[in-house]
């Protein structure tokens, strides 16, 4: 059960004065949030593994990534090309997702057949396997929404903004300007955290992060060397092959996998916190996460990874059972989850909102730190 709701900015904000969004009622008397124990035991039932659908999944999108690619390479006409190019990189963002359910082993019951089937499908987007496995299911999942832990899309305060040197404080301007979230990961996350990361990113060290880098690598510098190797035999340039075949899709990827992260958890009815022990309090695996819906089909098409509530609530639910997943959870906790239809001027809307965050009001603000969403429960003082 929802409501559609208008938050109402702060006087001193500049933007629009409201902002309409479907978003669960925020009643003063709701119930205790179950434990989430209990939720788990809920959907428990539907978080069943299915193999030969996980298998057929696979095949697929690998078909599918395969014959984008074949047009891309193949086809003499530009616009084919670059066409053909962007769904390639959708399709590399398709493929990521079914390594994510992987590497959390809700894809198939066999945790090896997941390892091998998520490194697979990880190879186009060039995600080394164990190291998104410690990024995202260890840090991200174990501490979603708390800054110091949780990195992905983490916001300064403006004290911190202002501390800043100047490059980095431009940078966070075209980061969350809302047209840059390609740039975001592919430099903050990939290249920082994935690719060979420092010793200061990561200071575990193991052989297996190695390896993965190396697989990847390895990966990407065949598929370059495929396209230049093609572009020579083809009498065509191997420049344009090189930016049409590689590097367009792989910045759709980024700019795709940029976007879901920022939306799952940005949102001016989405809390961050700096406090562990009022983080915890707010149960964020419910409280962080925002369930985006579409009129058209872009949810399937994402295989249901919008359905994200669901998902943090229980990572064992495969993609293909959330969304029955997180159907039940909005009926079972109304008031809850934050629910917001898709609209570009939401999203537009929401870039300019969400800029810096004030934890002491628990509120986000503009780079010139006035508030710009309603405070939610204030940090403890």
């Amino acid at each position: 059960m929802t409501s559609t709701a208008s938050a109402r900015l702060p006087s001193t904000a500049t933007l629009p004065s409201t902002v309409t969004v479907r978003v669960a009622a925020a009643e003063p008397a709701l119930p205790a949030l179950p434990h989430r124990k209990v939720l788990r035991d809920w959907l428990a039932p539907i978080a069943t593994r299915n193999t030969p659908w996980a298998l057929a999944l696979v095949v697929f999108d690998i078909a599918l990534f395969t014959a984008t690619m074949a047009v891309t390479v193949l086809s003499r006409a530009p616009l084919v090309q670059a066409l053909a190019a962007v769904l390639a990189g959708f399709v590399i963002g398709r493929l990521f997702i079914l390594g994510h359910d992987a590497c959390h082993q809700s894809f198939t019951p066999y945790r090896r057949l997941n390892r091998w089937l998520g490194r697979l499908v990880f190879l186009p987007s060039l995600t080394p396997y164990s190291l998104w496995e410690v990024g995202h299911n260890v840090v991200h999942h174990g501490y979603t929404n708390l800054k110091g832990f949780d990195f992905v899309w983490q916001p300064h305060t403006r004290a911190e903004f202002e501390a800043l040197p100047r490059w980095r404080r431009a940078l966070e301007h075209v980061y969350r300007s809302g047209w840059a979230p390609w740039l975001y990961y592919v430099v903050e996350v990939w290249w920082i955290r994935m690719m060979f990361p420092s010793r200061r990113v990561m200071p575990t060290r193991r052989t297996v992060f190695t390896r993965d880098c190396l697989l990847v690598s390895a990966f990407g510098i065949a598929w370059i060397a495929g396209l230049v190797a093609l572009a020579f035999a083809s009498d065509r340039s191997a420049w344009w092959m090189v930016a049409v075949g590689f590097a367009l899709p792989f910045m759709v990827w980024n700019g795709l996998i940029g976007f879901v992260v920022y939306v799952h958890h940005t949102h001016a009815g989405v809390q961050w916190h700096q406090d562990k022990a009022a983080w915890s309090a707010s149960q964020p695996f419910v409280s962080t996460t925002v369930h985006l819906t579409f009129r058209s089909a872009m949810g399937t098409a994402l295989h249901h990874i919008m359905e994200h509530t669901a998902h943090h609530v229980d990572m064992s639910v495969p993609l293909y059972r959330l969304k029955r997943a997180q159907k039940l959870l909005e009926a079972k906790l109304p008031g809850r989850i934050v629910i917001q239809p898709f609209s570009w001027r939401w999203y537009a809307d929401t870039a300019r909102r969400c800029k810096l965050y004030d934890f002491e009001a628990g509120c986000w603000t503009g780079f010139d730190g006035r508030a710009t969403s309603e405070a939610l429960n204030a940090a403890p003082r």
